[in-house]
């Protein structure tokens, strides 16, 4: 049937039925379905397929264009890699839901329309669940249900803004909106969630270092980057997004170098480079929306390298807290190796994948005049430095010896940082190679005098200021702590606030419940007068019927008189 014809269709119902199968067979079959899948978007033309009417609906499954085509490659190269990374993993659980989310977020990229876009992303929601839940514990279940729900309310808000697209154009073709319709603002806020604007961002750190130390690869490269594509198709060029973007290139540094969890480390420094490649989004030109798509690409790599490096040691020691690890790298030498790639990666150092992309973003600003804005660019850039190119790599590996003694990564964990590794080092040496994917005609040189000598400036100071912090003890230390950021809000002020005015309410049930007895016994006594026997059924004397009627034609008169002279 055509009409289904769908990478992500195909991979969530293989991944399902794969479920059954022993673990080689699976383990073979999952690994085999992302490179079908890449296999199809090299062979397959730019075009629209699987288009077909439902319920008056003019649906397309699949639109392969410039833009969803290099998100849909990234998205099929990381699920190989994620699923090579969980190899030792014997239950199916983790595996097959990760695949499954992959292949819904392949399905969301390629979409043409918001119900398809609207199925898809409840599809991501849901898998991307037992991901956290495949970690036993309150915390990661308490974590999964906080999470969930967010999703699923990004996905009703999505819902509502394409009906009412549908109601505004008579069709739901998932296009370009403007904010100054209610569509746009119901879709705007739907995806805002999902890329973690800020005061929208905390289920990014609540939920991410819950996961498993494989469910964590998987989520660090789909639901994200799936809303940096949508907001690409649907609001590039919207100068709100510019400023969003470097607000939320900023906050995060804070938070991060604080933080003691190096997951949540990582998870803020998500937050992070989103910003760029929001802001990528909001400048909207051919040069900008180049590095957002060239960003999202290396991103996707260099945090799930730094992720997997991360979950290694999880998997090897049994934490991340940054106070518990230091001089690993005598244990796990190959590990450390690959986290210092992601972590050069991630830096912008030159010859690898951060330095090409992430310039774009930079150079675009200044092409089009917002100077603040590129300043903003340029601290967050020496802040990722900071907590992900020097805090990770030496708070886990090198610093002070914790003592701990462990086996390397298993082999499979290895193989996925490897390749990880060597595609960040590749995009980096040979840019002009990776640029012919992106959407737009690439005008653009990274490897010139002044770019490589300031970012090497950028860094070198960097590490400078890093260093005299560390030598003074004045770089915040790794303390088992909790930080509190915007969460708290929902997380323990909110039901404080409910569950005081309950009380409050119940306390005033409390003390009025003689005065509201008292009330219900004399109504009682007062109802009594229009039972049979009562004193309305009883014959009144004339005179006092006189009586009222006097009364009543009085007060008449009065009201009558009052009224005129008004």
């Amino acid at each position: 049937m055509t009409e289904l014809w769908s990478p992500g269709f195909i991979t969530c119902i293989t991944a399902l039925l794969a479920a059954g199968l022993p673990y080689l067979l699976r383990s073979i079959v999952l690994m085999c379905l992302p490179l079908l899948g890449l296999a199809w978007v090299f062979l397959t033309p730019l075009g629209i397929y699987g288009q077909f009417e439902y319920g008056g609906l003019s649906l397309a499954l699949v639109r392969l264009d410039e833009w969803s085509r290099i998100f849909t490659i990234v998205f099929l190269i990381a699920s190989f890699l994620s699923v090579v990374y969980s190899l030792h993993i014997k239950k199916s659980l983790e595996a097959v839901a990760g695949v499954i989310y992959a292949g819904a977020g392949v399905g969301a990229v390629l979409a043409g329309d918001y119900l398809t876009l609207f199925v898809f992303c409840e599809i991501t929601a849901i898998s991307s669940l037992f991901l956290i839940w495949a970690n036993p514990g309150s915390a990661s279940f308490r974590a999964g249900l906080r999470y969930v729900l967010i999703q699923l309310f990004s996905g009703a808000l999505l819902l509502v803004g394409g009906a009412l697209v549908f109601k505004e154009t008579g069709q739901i073709l998932f296009d370009r909106l403007d904010l100054n319709s209610l569509a746009g603002v119901f879709v705007f806020f739907a995806l805002g969630i999902k890329a973690a604007f800020p005061f929208l961002h905390n289920w990014l750190q609540d939920a991410y270092p819950e996961a498993t130390p494989s469910g964590t690869v998987f989520l660090s490269a789909f639901t994200t980057k799936l809303a940096i594509y949508a907001l690409g198709r649907t609001f590039s060029g919207n100068d709100y997004l510019i400023w969003i973007g470097a607000a939320m290139t900023a906050f995060p540094i804070f938070y991060a170098v604080i933080e003691n969890d190096l997951r949540r480390v990582l998870a803020y420094s998500l937050n992070n480079q989103l910003g760029f490649m929001v802001v990528g989004i909001g400048i909207g030109s051919e040069l900008a929306m180049n590095g957002a798509a060239a960003h999202a690409f290396s991103h996707i790599l260099y945090k799930g390298l730094l992720f997997m490096s991360m979950g290694a040691v999880l998997h090897r020691v049994g934490t991340c807290k940054g106070s518990e690890l230091g001089g690993l790298y005598k244990s796990m030498p190959w590990t450390t190796g690959f986290c210092i790639v992601g972590a050069a990666s991630i830096s912008a150092f030159p010859l690898f994948s951060g330095f090409v992309t992430k310039s774009m973003i930079l150079t675009a600003a200044g092409y089009e005049g917002h100077i603040f804005v590129w300043l903003v660019l340029l601290f967050a850039s020496a802040g990722v430095f900071h907590h992900s190119g020097i805090k990770i790599p030496y708070f886990a590996f090198f610093g002070h010896d914790s003592g701990k003694r462990c086996d390397e990564a298993p082999l499979n964990m290895l193989i996925a940082m490897g390749v990880s590794a060597l595609l960040c080092i590749g995009i980096g040496i040979f840019p002009n190679d990776f640029y012919t994917l992106l959407p737009f005609t690439v005008d653009y040189q990274p490897y010139t005098g002044w770019h490589v000598l300031s970012q090497l400036q950028l860094l070198l100071f960097s590490a400078l200021a890093f260093s005299v912090l560390m030598w003074h003890k004045i770089y915040p230390p790794e303390l088992r702590s909790t930080n509190i950021d915007f969460d708290i809000t929902y997380r323990k002020w909110l039901p404080n606030l409910v569950n005081g005015i309950v009380s409050v309410f119940h306390r005033a049930a409390i003390t009025m419940r003689p005065i509201t007895s008292s009330l219900r016994h004399q109504s009682l006594q007062f109802l009594k007068i229009f039972q049979p026997g009562g004193g309305l059924a009883k014959t009144p004397p004339t005179g006092a019927v006189a009586l009222w009627v006097t009364g009543l034609l009085g007060l008449y008169l009065i009201l009558n008189l009052i009224m005129s002279k008004v």
